[in-house]
């Protein structure tokens, strides 16, 4: 499918109803909320129970006695409906992918983990013959022929070699594909290459397609993705994208930063699209949207030209969607596909990583974008990976020094000590996934990575050891989009299994809430407007049945989220 049709898609979703743009504003009139308990993250009034809001900001913090007479001298009113409540902080997620969900949300979910999506429940599948069961009886239940069967999730590591002959042998002439776990990989049965028209001659010479297992990784994904026009179908992609919009909110997330528009290729359309769900349903949280490098590479396109095109996108920007002043490099592959960039001794079985792109060629663009005042996130798995962008970081500060720029390295799966180290004496941030480590951990120590490697990824203790400020984030979907989830597995450090991972990186519960509130506005530098509960900040607020502070930690991700406030307006899960 050309960008053109795929544009001319997108736009149609403007005559959908469900997109008609949403005009309400946040009240101004003054009202005071109150609570059983307000966690703000502010060392200075750490606890209150009343905040008074106005005009989609926050106008006091302190008791209900307090603020009862402000109301009174200003004309408010006091609304008592959390009064049995627990308020935080709006929560952050600083790195997901509202797309992704838009469209893998389309189709069931079938990983090595359990999901609860606004879809369905989908138990996880952690072995070949209940993955395989799982797979046949969801693949039975797929009724539109005009659309492969399609499952994220798989993994071999878990679910076995299952590429283009065991599907043909499974499912014979349904056309069937599988969603690799990373996202960054398909694969397809023959029945599934014919419904796209793609041939042998189609694929010869491009990169990362292996034709006779029918899988497709990499720059061999992007070759496909044209072929899915389905996908992008204003109906389906627009319900997706609502999916995704619900999911923040069942999270209590406020506030999400993007860490890839364009994936697909025609980020004008994907931020049209978003900007019309999110309006338009009056979505309780704001997406900030951050462009990569590989779709301007893909596209032909120069720094420069990247930068206007960026401007022009800015222009635009709404209360709930709007491009943020941030850039993205791609460094090495998916951790989930075993393709990060690992230094010696490298993975145990001997294979290699991917670089994203030439490392001379993602500098000059890091450092275009540096000089521009942009800060740079740096899509990061290996150590090897880590140390090339620590020496790129070093180059820029020589180059054109910036004394608050925070660089961050984005997902931080495996690190040394001594990384954390130079990253806090270069001024860096991290913004880390500890869902890796409770997922992947087990495999990686047995697989590929030996245990010490292997049970080490993620190392928040090391980072709180050197002075280097992280936030947590899920990747969606390559984690819930639950913070509280996150949090957990912070302070956890266990895997799937049970098995402990390397517990001098464990975090405590203080510090894994501020790794989603006010140290997550830190590293994407936004602390003046959100984050903590204190005058002069947007009035966001994550609303919650329990208390963290009195739960057992492993209860942590179990807290029931009423809902959330949204610059001051209530807006209950339904």
């Amino acid at each position: 499918m050309s960008l053109r049709i795929m544009y001319r898609l997108f736009l149609q979703i403007s005559l959908l109803s469900v997109f008609a743009v949403a005009s309400a504003s946040a009240s101004a009139e003054l009202i005071v909320y109150t609570a059983k308990k307000i966690i703000t993250m502010e060392t200075a009034l750490p606890e209150a129970n009343a905040v008074a809001v106005k005009d989609g900001r926050i106008f006091a913090v302190g008791s209900e006695k307090e603020l009862e007479s402000l109301a009174e001298k200003l004309g408010g009113r006091v609304d008592r409906s959390l009064s049995d409540k627990i308020l935080l902080p709006g929560f952050i997620d600083p790195h997901v992918h509202p797309s992704l969900p838009a469209v893998l949300t389309q189709f069931p979910f079938l990983a090595p983990d359990d999901w609860s999506l606004p879809t369905g429940e989908f138990p996880g599948a952690t072995d070949p013959a209940s993955y395989e069961k799982q797979l046949k009886a969801l693949a039975a239940r797929h009724s539109d022929d005009a659309t492969p069967f399609i499952a994220w999730g798989y993994h071999p590591l878990w679910h076995g070699d299952v590429y283009r002959e065991q599907l043909n042998d499974w499912f014979g002439d349904q056309p069937v594909m599988l969603w690799h776990r990373s996202f960054h990989e398909l694969i397809g049965n023959d029945a599934a290459l014919a419904m796209l028209g793609v041939t042998e001659d189609d694929v010869a010479g491009q990169a990362e397609i292996d034709w006779a297992r029918g899988h497709f990784w990499e720059n061999g994904l992007k070759f496909l993705i044209p072929r899915l026009s389905f996908l992008f179908a204003p109906e389906r992609y627009g319900k997706g994208m609502q999916n995704f919009i619900e999911m923040m909110h069942r999270g209590g997330v406020t506030t999400a930063l993007d860490m890839g528009t364009g994936i697909f290729g025609n980020p004008t359309a994907e931020i049209d699209l978003i900007r019309r769900s999110a309006e338009g349903i009056s979505a309780p949280g704001r997406i900030i949207l951050t462009p990569i490098i590989t779709d301007f590479l893909a596209r032909g396109k120069s720094p420069q030209e990247a930068l206007a095109e960026i401007e022009a996108w800015r222009a635009s920007d709404s209360r709930r969607v709007s491009v943020g002043k941030h850039f993205k490099i791609m460094m090495d592959g998916a951790i989930f596909s075993g393709l990060a960039q690992m230094g010696p001794p490298g993975y145990l079985d001997g294979h290699e990583g991917l670089w994203m792109a030439p490392l001379e060629t993602t500098a000059q663009w890091a450092q275009f974008f540096w000089s521009e005042g942009y800060q740079i996130h740096a899509h990061t798995n290996g150590d090897l990976s880590a140390a090339a962008l620590i020496d790129m970081v070093r180059t820029m500060q020589e180059v054109h020094p910036r004394p608050d720029h925070r660089t961050s390295l984005e997902h931080f799966a495996y690190s040394t000590d001594d990384q954390s180290r130079q990253m806090a004496a270069l001024g860096m941030v991290v913004s880390a996934n500890p869902y890796y480590q409770y997922l992947l951990a087990d495999i990686y120590a047995d697989e590929w990575l030996g245990p010490d490697r292997g049970r080490q990824m993620v190392r928040l203790g090391s980072l709180q050891r050197h002075g280097v400020p992280f936030g947590l984030h899920s990747d969606c979907p390559m984690a819930p989009l639950s913070p509280l989830t996150l949090a957990a597995a912070a302070v956890q450090r266990e895997s799937i299994s049970g098995k402990d991972n390397a517990t001098p990186e464990r975090i405590d519960l203080h510090s894994a809430l501020r790794a989603i509130t006010i140290d997550a506005a830190w590293v994407m530098g936004a602390e003046d407007d959100i984050g903590s509960i204190r005058a002069g900040k947007r009035a966001d607020f994550t609303v919650l049945e329990s208390d963290p502070y009195r739960v057992k930690a492993e209860r942590l991700k179990d807290i029931d989220i009423w809902g959330v406030v949204f610059e001051g307006e209530l807006h209950p899960v339904e």
